[in-house]
C-alpha cells in the first residue's frame, strides 16, 4: 500500500510545463515543450495489441485488410481530437466522462463497468504474453510463475523512484524493437502498389490464415478506432498544463505527430508480417512464430532484440493499464457517485477505491495465465475483438456530446466531423453485430 501512495504523491507533483513557449528557444526545447501527451498516448497505445494484430494481419492476409487499419487509423485521430477539444473548450470545465454523465445516467454506469472489465481484460494477455516472453528468454517454460514474477515487480515497483529508470530502459527496447521492425520492413522492399490496392480494397477476403479474416478486422478496429485507451489522452494533457481553448491548435499537432508514429510503426509491422512470414508460410499462433522474423533476417542477435523489446512494451504497458485504468474507473463511478467526487475534490488518487481498482486490474488477470487457458496470440485477438462492444457507444455519445452548442460553443463539430462520427457510429454498430453474429 505504500507503495501506491507514493504513486499518488509522484502524480500530484507532476510539473506543469509553461503555456508559452519563449521564440529564442532553441529545437529541442520547442519539441519538448510543444509535444508531449502524444508521445504518451503513442506508448500507451502501441502495445501488443498493435503488434499481434498487424503481423497476424500480414502474415495471413498480405496487404488485403490494410483498408481497415488505415480508416481505424483516422478514426482514432478524429475521436482523440473531438474528445480533447471537448477537455478543453466545453464550457463547465468537465471532464469527458462528466460529459457522458450529462446525455444519460446509463453512460456513466456504462463506461464504469465497460473500463473496469477492460482494464481486466487488457492486462490479462500482456502479463500472460510478459510471463511467456520471461520464460523464454531464461529458458525456463514455467510462463504461470515468471507472470507472478512480474506481477510482483510491478506492483513493487511502481511510485518507487526507481521505476523511472526502469521505465527509461523499457523505453530504449521499445525503441530497438521498432528500429528493428522497420530496418526489416525497408529490406524486405515491400509491394507499393499491393500496399494502395489494400488500402482502397474495402473487402474481408476469406479464411486462409488460423484466424478468420473478419475476426482480424474486427481486433484491428477494437485495438485503434473503439479502443477505451483513447480516453486516457485527456489525463495526459491536463498533467501537460493543456487546459484552456488556447491549446488546441497545439493539441492537434501533437495528435497528429502521435498518429504519424502509429502509422509508422504500425506500417512496419504490417510489412513484416506480408513479406516476411507470409512467404515462408509462417502463421502467427505462438510468440515464437512472431520473433521468426527477427530471426531468420538478424539471427540470434534478432532474437534477443525481439524478445526483449517485447518485454519493453508489455512490462510498460502493464504498469500504463494499471495506474491509468483506475483513474479512468473512479472518474467513471465519480458520475454516478457525484458526492464522492466531492469529497476526495475530484483527486482520484487520494480515494482508497484508486488503490484498490488498481491492485484489481493488476492481479485478477492472473487467471488467465494459469496453464491450459487461451495462449497469448489468441488471447490478444480476443480481447481487442471484445473491445468493440464499446465503441457503438462511444461514437454515439460523442456524437451527440460534441454537437450540444449548450457545452461546446463555437467549438462544436463541423459538418465534415459529424459526418466522420455518424459513419464511426456505422462501423461501430456493423462490427459489434459481426462480432455478436460470429460469436453466437
Amino acid at each position: 500500500m505504500n507503495n501506491l501512495k507514493n504513486q499518488s504523491n509522484l502524480a500530484e507533483s507532476t510539473v506543469i510545463a509553461p503555456e508559452v513557449v519563449s521564440k529564442k528557444t532553441n529545437f529541442f526545447t520547442k519539441f519538448k515543450t510543444s509535444y508531449g501527451p502524444g508521445i504518451l498516448a503513442v506508448l500507451t497505445w502501441l502495445g501488443a495489441g498493435d503488434l499481434v494484430t498487424s503481423s497476424v494481419a500480414g502474415a495471413d492476409y498480405g496487404y488485403s485488410l490494410m483498408w481497415i487499419l488505415a480508416l481505424s487509423l483516422i478514426l482514432r485521430f478524429l475521436i482523440v481530437n473531438v474528445i480533447a477539444r471537448f477537455q478543453l473548450c466545453n464550457t463547465e470545465g468537465l471532464t469527458i466522462l462528466e460529459g457522458y454523465g450529462r446525455i444519460h445516467p446509463f453512460f456513466g454506469y456504462f463506461m464504469f463497468g465497460y473500463a473496469l472489465i477492460m482494464g481486466h481484460l487488457f492486462n490479462a494477455y500482456m502479463i500472460k504474453g510478459a510471463g511467456e516472453v520471461l520464460s523464454t528468454l531464461f529458458q525456463v517454460n514455467q510462463p504461470f510463475l515468471a507472470s507472478l514474477v512480474v506481477v510482483g515487480l510491478v506492483f513493487m515497483l511502481i511510485g518507487r523512484n526507481i521505476y523511472n529508470r526502469i521505465e527509461s530502459v523499457m523505453k530504449v527496447l521499445l525503441a530497438l524493437l521498432t528500429i528493428a521492425f522497420l530496418f526489416l520492413a525497408i529490406q524486405a522492399t515491400p509491394d507499393v502498389g499491393q500496399i494502395i490496392k489494400g488500402t482502397v480494397g474495402f473487402s474481408i477476403p476469406s479464411d486462409t490464415g488460423v484466424h478468420g479474416a473478419l475476426l482480424v478486422a474486427i481486433s484491428i478496429i477494437g485495438a485503434v478506432a473503439g479502443s477505451i485507451s483513447n480516453f486516457v489522452h485527456p489525463y495526459f494533457m491536463k498533467e501537460k498544463g493543456w487546459t484552456k481553448p488556447s491549446h488546441v491548435k497545439v493539441q492537434r499537432n501533437d495528435l497528429l505527430f502521435a498518429i504519424g508514429v502509429c502509422i509508422v510503426i504500425n506500417l512496419a509491422i504490417w510489412v513484416v508480417g506480408a513479406e516476411i512470414l507470409k512467404p515462408n508460410g509462417i502463421h502467427v499462433e505462438t510468440i515464437d512464430d512472431l520473433a521468426m522474423a527477427l530471426q531468420m533476417s538478424l539471427g540470434q542477435f534478432g532474437w534477443y532484440i525481439f524478445y526483449l523489446g517485447v518485454f519493453g512494451v508489455l512490462f510498460a504497458s502493464i504498469v500504463g493499464k494499471s495506474t491509468g485504468f483506475p483513474r479512468l474507473i473512479v472518474d467513471a463511478f465519480y458520475v454516478i457517485n457525484k458526492n464522492r467526487r466531492e469529497k476526495y475534490n475530484g483527486k482520484y488518487e487520494k480515494d482508497p477505491m484508486f488503490k484498490w481498482i488498481m491492485i484489481f486490474v493488476l492481479v485478477t488477470p492472473l487467471i488467465w495465465s494459469i496453464p491450459g487457458m487461451p495462449g497469448f496470440i489468441a488471447l490478444t485477438i480476443g480481447v481487442n475483438a471484445i473491445n468493440i462492444i464499446g465503441f457503438p457507444v462511444i461514437a454515439i455519445g460523442m456524437l451527440v456530446l460534441s454537437n450540444k452548442k449548450s457545452l461546446m460553443g463555437k467549438y462544436k463539430n463541423n459538418w465534415f466531423e459529424n459526418i466522420i462520427l455518424t459513419l464511426a457510429s456505422v462501423l461501430a454498430i456493423w462490427s459489434a453485430v459481426q462480432l455478436a453474429t460470429t460469436f453466437f
